[in-house]
This record gives structure tokens, sequence and C-alpha cells, in this order.
């Protein structure tokens, strides 16, 4: 295994000025990869490989990068590949993660390599370079990086695009969470190793199966960074909030938990280890290598899915009249005064039967939706991007802050997530008044924004 404790002071100060806001996050205004398709056959299907496995550069951004690959011995053109994108901590390199550094072949991409290979040879294998040996994502460029490598891959191999998959450990932690905020149908699962919010998180309000693991002796990256981590895709997957149980220290154990009742095909599993900054902890021992349980486990998680397991379809359909019923107080969202003109607020209301009361939903693609009042023809729309901000009806434009993403918080409740803000619909204050101010606010998932769903 690589010398990771060596690198433990580097990564300490470059996570502690990340934690402070000096490394720079995504730009917020990035836009979206096109969203995956099951058992898509890309380009490169069918046609002799136009990537082999070693060293590549690739232009991104205007800069030069690099990667690694590894192309399965018994490449078939015509069979779809799973696709695992291995991304190194602060201060490694793609060939750590590729070669699996002094543990060699039992370690490469954390150990999955050599399991894949056990399994049939099924996947293929990327290791990106990070700038300055990290992932500080300025700008969103490294996002940028992996979307460039991701499409050249796609058109030069044959990859199954419902099969995509991020894993690293501390700072590849952090960008396959930041993979999994801005690219959620590209990404079908992503595997976090020790990680915190160091590459950004724009979106970071859809639907990802994930799974966390973390060390409560964390002195890098402390467990409460990962838990802060993984509670957002709880939110965001629908799972019932928990505090898991985690081992005590001295036990020298490890203790998985899978959250039940999550949206179904997107699964959170967390798994905490008695243990310090390590992406391979092994039980009954302060020890680590190739021989930790943890890649069986996100081995086992990222098998899981395949192309028959996709997650269903959104909640919601387009040319369906919808009333929104807000679930804590059993009330609607209404334009107020059943206005038409542009510009009118909206409400909570009692149920009075009027058009102003129902709303149909228009696909913008990229999963996201306007929701359109029916009895003027207008769509909601966020004043602004901060929270609080006023929701009105205006004409169609198709912008992101007329866009929103559908939630599905199970049992026919849905929340709605603005695209330009990442913020949510909610009733204002958790009022049950009628006239109660509807706008926007930090997406919790609590019954303030829940709305249930009834065809009118």
């Amino acid at each position: 295994m690589v010398r990771y404790k060596a690198l433990f002071a580097a990564f300490a100060a470059g996570a502690l000025l990340a934690l402070a806001g000096q490394v720079p996050a995504q730009a917020a205004g990035t836009a979206a990869a096109a969203p995956a398709t099951a058992a898509a056959g890309t380009a490169g299907c069918g046609k002799a490989p136009g990537l082999a496995s070693g060293s590549h550069t690739i232009s991104s951004g205007g800069q030069n990068r690099s990667y690694i690959l590894r192309v399965p011995n018994n490449y078939d053109n015509n069979h779809s590949y799973r696709l695992f994108v291995g991304l190194h901590w602060r201060g490694g390199t793609a060939n750590d993660v590729d070669s699996g550094g002094t543990d060699g072949y039992n370690w490469s991409y954390y150990g999955l390599r050599r399991l894949a290979d056990n399994a049939g040879n099924n996947t293929i294998f990327v290791a990106p370079q990070g700038n300055g040996n990290g992932w500080a994502n300025p700008g969103g460029q490294d996002i940028t990086f992996i979307d460039d490598l991701l499409r050249q891959l796609e058109g030069a191999l044959c990859v199954d695009t419902s099969q995509v998959f991020a894993g690293g450990f501390s700072y590849g932690a952090a960008m396959s969470y930041a993979l999994a905020c801005a690219r959620p149908t590209v990404f079908r699962a992503v595997a976090v190793y020790s990680g915190a919010n160091l590459s950004g998180c724009n979106g970071g309000t859809q639907p990802v199966a994930y799974i966390g693991m973390h060390g409560i002796g964390d002195n890098v990256l402390p467990i409460a960074s990962g838990r802060s981590l993984r509670d957002q895709f709880v939110r965001n997957n629908g799972c019932t909030p928990q505090n898991p149980p985690e081992p005590a220290a001295g036990s020298h154990t490890h203790i998985v938990t899978t959250y039940s009742g999550c949206r179904a095909g997107y699964p959170v599993v967390w798994a905490a280890f008695d243990g310090g900054h390590d992406p391979g902890p092994r039980d009954g021992c302060t020890c680590s290598g190739w021989q930790t349980w943890t890649s069986g486990e996100v081995w086992k998680f990222i098998t899981q899915f395949d192309s028959s397991t996709q997650p269903p379809n959104p909640p919601v359909q387009t040319g369906v009249n919808y009333k929104l019923v807000a679930q804590h107080s059993s009330k609607l969202v209404g334009i107020t005064g059943a206005s038409t003109a542009a510009g009118a607020l909206i409400e909570q209301e009692s149920a009075n039967g009027g058009l102003g009361q129902q709303f149909d939903f228009v696909d913008s693609g990229d999963g996201y939706y306007r929701v359109r009042a029916r009895n003027s023809g207008l769509v909601l729309q966020a004043a602004n991007a901060g929270s609080g901000a006023d929701i009105s009806q205006q004409a169609d434009t198709d912008s992101t802050a007329e866009q929103w993403r559908v939630v599905d918080q199970g049992s026919g409740a849905v929340s709605l997530v603005n695209r330009l803000s990442g913020l949510a619909l909610d009733v204002w204050g958790v009022s049950t008044a009628d006239g109660a101010r509807i706008s926007q606010w930090t997406f919790t998932g609590n019954p303030n924004q829940r709305f249930q769903l009834q065809r009118a």
C-alpha cells in the first residue's frame, strides 16, 4: 500500500485551508452533463478500441490533463463495460491508484481491480491526475476534466453509461462527493473513503447511491465531516434518518449500516471503523493493507447495480394536472388570489377547487421540470438565489430559476428543489394557516417541504 501516513501532514494543511473556504469550489454556473440512459451503448461499441491501457493526455479547459487507463485483457467491443473512476488523495498520483503502490496489484484501484478480475474482467478502470496532486476544483475545472475524460472514453470504448462509478480516499473522496453533487445523472454511485467537502458541491440536491467509510479517530478529516456528506445523501435519497452505531475506541472493529427507507435504487451505506485517516483499515489491529474489508464492501455495493436495476422513473408525469398538498398542513399550494398576472406570488390555501391550485410539469431535460399554473399558463420562478426568496409565477423562459428538481420522498410525496439556488420550496415558518407565504429555503426534506401529489 502507498505510504499514506507520510502524506497526512501535507494533506492536513490543505484540508484546513479548504475547510476555511480558501480552496475554490466549483462554480455555481457549471452546466450539468447529459443524463445517463440505461444500458446505453456508447459510440465506442462495435468498433476497434480507440484507447489502450496506459497513460494518456487530454485537453480540458485550456489545460493538458492526464490519466491512466486499464482496459480488461479480454476486452470485447460488443460488450458494454462498467466504468470505475479512481481518484487519488492529496499528494497522491494517478499512478499510486493504478499501481496499488507498495501493495501492487492487490491494492490497485483500492483493491477493486483484483476483485473485478476475479469476477470476469468486466470493468474498465481509469485514474485521473489532479492538478497539484489534489482536487481543488477551482471554477469547476476538475468536474469539466472528468466530463471531458468520460466523453473521450465513451467515444473510444464500449461503456455502459448506466454503470459509471467514482471513488477515492481523502481529497479523492471529496472529489467523488463533488461528482455526486454535480453529476447525479452520470454517476450511478460513489464510494467516499474518509471524505469532507473540499472540492465543492455544485447542485447536491439529487439522489445518488452512496457508500461512505470513516475512522472514528481520524485527525486529518474528523468523522463529523464524513457524517455530514453522508447525511446529505440520506436526505437526497429519501432514507430514514438515524444515528448509525459506530465502534468503540480500542475495539479495532468496524460496523456497517445500510439505511432503511431509501428511495428504490438509491441505497446509502455507512461504515465506521476504529482507526484514523486510512482507506485500508484492518480489524483486530492498528494496521492497514490490501487485506482490508473496505474493498469487499465497496465492490459489493457497486456490483448490486446493473442495467436492469436502474432507478424508477421520476414521480411526476408530464401532461397531468396535479394539486400540491403540503404534508404538514394538508393545505394546497395556490396562486394568490387565483391571479393570472405575471409576478403573482404563491401561498398555502385551503382547497377551493379552483384552477389556481392546479399545476402540471413541463420537462426541461437533465431531470428538471418547470411547474406551470393551470389558470395562467405561467411557471413558478424563484425571485433570486437566496434563502427566503419569494416564488412567483412568470412567463416561461426555461431559465434555471424556473427549473425544479422533483425529489421523490415516497408515498406520493415530493420536494421541489430549484436549479438556480439549490433551495427547496418551503412553507414559511412551518405555518398551517391559510395565506402562509411559500418561499425557498435550505433543503431539509421536512414536512413543510414535502408536497403530496394529487391528480386534479
